[in-house]
């Protein structure tokens, strides 16, 4: 009885990983054309155009009741995945850049 047991799981999985093996791709007609040259065919992919990015603005001007306050005290408001930080001098919302840590006009007084 355990000797049949492992033949009929050894010959299923012998079959099983033989199966697997084959490579047929079947093609359809309407996505490639042939070349008389050569017997293998030619796939021509669509040509996809992305469209173009909608721009960023510099500068954004919002309610200081909406704006999150982070933990050294400094307002920002986030939109669309982008961070703005408040300039205390003139009340406006910049899009973040590095030299904000050293600009003493985004640090609360």
């Amino acid at each position: 009885m355990p000797v049949k047991y492992f033949t009929a799981v050894g010959i299923s999985f012998t079959v099983l990983i033989f199966s697997c093996g084959k490579k047929n791709v079947p093609q359809s007609s309407a996505n490639t054309a042939t070349v008389s040259n050569t017997s293998k065919p030619v796939i021509k992919k669509p040509v996809v155009k992305k469209a173009p990015a909608a721009p960023i603005a510099k500068v954004i001007i919002v309610n200081d009741s909406v704006a999150k306050k982070s933990f050294d005290g400094r307002l920002y408001y986030d939109v669309d995945g982008h961070r703005y930080w408040r300039n205390y001098k003139d009340g406006k919302y910049y899009l973040f850049n590095k030299s904000m840590y050293s600009d003493p006009a985004f640090k609360p007084q």
